[in-house]
């Protein structure tokens, strides 16, 4: 039996500053080869490669990524202004529709940093552009100085709902995340369930109300040292556990 498949988004960057190629960041590879027991593939984020059906029939799964361009305002409601940063349209315009269809069929979805907005938005929620203006909030950005090892240092404790998804999967109320972002929710979308909170009540983990598979995503990185992390190891794993299920029904 072929191992399964699970996608995952890919971002716009470009070589020398001259050349665009779609790239996947090696630790989202490495995740999904060593802890889901899929075969990873990269999804180019635009819409000249497939439709939503098209992906849904090359893969069994999909990790929604990290990505330094913002999903553009307009798919809020919002006016763009400076402080939304940049924008990537071909991202939006794929992984928005491809999230609702994933949840709606039952296929298996992990959102991170990014994709965690990407599912907000997908089911109606807002984004603040630069949450460390509101007042209380701490500033959650990537700290600009440092190795990268020091980048993706622990930054701050999540608090999770007794009983909910992530504190059956993780076993605690209570976690260590090297949370990076300028973004963050505003209002939640209409199925979006926040089951984590960092200390100044900023949201980091989701799910999606009533679907009929996993769908849950985190505003952190869990991908960086993912085989060594007590908190990324389980929750690769249990996306992988629920990934084979759906290729095995299937």
């Amino acid at each position: 039996m072929p191992r399964p498949v699970i996608g995952i988004t890919g971002n716009a960057q470009t070589i020398n500053d001259q050349y665009p190629v779609q790239a996947v960041g090696l630790s989202n590879i490495e995740a999904v080869a060593t802890l889901t027991g899929a075969m990873p593939l990269l999804v180019p984020a635009l819409p000249m490669v497939g439709s939503v059906a098209d992906l849904l029939d090359a893969c069994d799964g999909f990790v929604f990524t990290g990505g330094r361009p913002n999903v553009h305002p307009s798919h809020y409601g919002h006016e763009p202004t400076e402080k939304h940063g940049a924008f990537d349209p071909d991202r939006d315009a794929v992984t928005l529709p491809l999230i609702r269809e994933c949840v709606a069929r039952g296929v298996p979805v992990f959102g991170i940093c990014r994709g965690f907005q990407e599912f907000n938005v997908a089911f109606g929620g807002t984004l603040h552009p630069e949450i460390r203006e509101i007042p209380g909030r701490m500033n959650h950005r990537m700290p600009p100085d440092g190795t990268i090892e020091e980048k993706f240092m622990y930054r701050h404790t999540v608090s999770l709902a007794p009983g909910g998804q992530f504190t059956r999967i993780l076993g605690a109320e209570e976690v260590m995340v090297n949370s990076l972002h300028g973004q963050g929710i505003l209002d939640k979308g209409a199925r979006v369930v926040i089951e984590g909170y960092a200390s100044d009540t900023t949201p980091e983990a989701i799910v999606i109300e009533q679907a009929p598979g996993f769908a849950m995503a985190v505003q952190w990185h869990p991908e960086w040292n993912a085989a060594n992390d007590p908190v990324s190891r389980p929750l690769y794993q249990a996306f992988g556990t629920a990934v084979g299920a759906r290729a095995a029904a299937h």
